[in-house]
């Protein structure tokens, strides 16, 4: 999430708009992901995938290191 400022003075935002700015900017340092969207297909797979692991099912990431010939 990306707050925009048209050529603003730090002088002429208000504090709240100063805020803003450093908040995003610190966001974005810590998590250079932070404000993108997952695709709706991504985001119905990681559900399923919630789903499953609370059933018990799925895979432990030993096999599927081991299926993607991973050490």
């Amino acid at each position: 999430m990306t707050t925009t400022t048209k050529a603003k003075r730090i002088g002429d935002m208000t504090v709240d708009e100063l805020q803003s700015i450093i908040r995003d900017t610190m966001h974005e340092f810590i998590d250079p992901d932070y404000g993108l969207l997952l695709r709706p297909d991504i985001e119905k797979e990681l559900k399923e995938s919630r789903k499953q692991r609370k059933k018990g099912e799925g895979s432990t990431l030993d096999a599927a290191k081991k299926q993607l010939g991973l050490p």
